[in-house]
């Protein structure tokens, strides 16, 4: 477990340094980092899907995604839906948008538990009603202040949770999920790279140091995403979830402190009842966890007895 644990917070802090990185590819634009990212990816994932011997169920998949057209329909949504993630994570950091992206993955959770609510009827604890109270508050506060609310929040906010009820419609593996998004993305990186106004080489040429800091990119993003899997597989799905919490908290520090975007004190008012919010859902979350874990050691002592 403490591998499991070490692997999620490192992959959080890989996404995070991503984050900044992506600022040092000058003069690359956001969509040509994104279609970098894309291509690079590949390569990396087909190494972890060899080691983890899964090539059959993903060529099973392939097979329904050539013979089923409605399948294959749903493989591209899905695609589509991560691949606007995947973009704006990258073009965030490039746009002053990086608070935005960082709050809306500290209300994805929220937004996450409201979505189970209503489509599944899954019912609220006391806790996550109180912490989607909190973070009503924030988003308020919010759109009293500011009469809008960012885009870019609420992309990440309402983007995943289709993509996620879309992956549990498919009960498909993570490793065929990851895999046909990459695949089906890759057009649409090449088309990216082909249709910009210079060379596709030209920024190398102007800047050369791109011949190392991308493939440094291409590296930093597969090991992240190598690890955020191997986690998920290690760790029991309660902790898992909670250890998620931890990327957002990187991603703000990382826009405050590195990419130096302003935060007022009013937007404090939006910030702190999202925290809090945040910290009670992660609160139960552990709780929950302890008590699986508490339950597991009391079956087995009682086996032994």
């Amino acid at each position: 477990m403490k591998q499991g644990v070490a692997l999620s917070v490192f992959s959080s802090a890989l996404f995070a340094l991503l984050y900044y990185y992506v600022t040092l590819l000058d003069p690359l634009g956001g969509d040509e980092v994104f279609a970098w990212r894309i291509l690079l990816a590949l390569p990396a994932l087909a190494l972890v899907i060899t080691r983890a011997r899964v090539w059959p169920e993903v060529m099973g998949v392939g097979k329904r995604f050539v013979s089923e057209w409605r399948f294959a329909g749903l493989l591209v949504l899905s695609a589509a839906l991560i691949g606007a993630q995947l973009w704006l994570f990258v073009w965030a950091p490039l746009h002053q948008k990086a608070l935005d992206v960082s709050m809306g993955y500290f209300l994805l959770p929220l937004v996450m538990v409201l979505a189970g609510r209503v489509f599944y009827k899954e019912k609220l604890s006391r806790m996550q009603t109180v912490a989607v109270a909190f973070a009503a508050l924030g988003v308020m506060h919010e759109l009293f202040s500011a009469g809008r609310f960012s885009w870019a929040t609420a992309l990440v906010m309402f983007g995943y949770p289709p993509y996620f009820m879309l992956r549990r419609r498919l009960r498909i593996g993570s490793f065929s999920t990851l895999w046909f998004d990459m695949a089906l993305l890759t057009p649409a990186a090449i088309f990216v790279l082909v249709s910009q106004d210079h060379s596709t080489w030209q920024p190398f040429a102007v800047q050369p140091w791109l011949w190392l800091l991308v493939p440094v990119m291409g590296l930093i993003s597969s090991i992240a995403l190598v690890s955020y899997i191997s986690a998920s597989r290690l760790l029991p799905l309660g902790l898992f979830g909670i250890l998620g919490y931890v990327e957002p908290v990187l991603l703000f520090w990382v826009a405050f402190l590195l990419l130096h975007e302003p935060v007022t004190w009013q937007a404090l008012f939006t910030y702190v009842p999202i925290w809090i919010a945040v910290a009670l859902i992660a609160t139960e979350g552990f709780l929950a966890w302890r008590r699986e874990v508490a339950a597991t050691r009391n079956k087995a002592a009682s086996r032994t007895t």
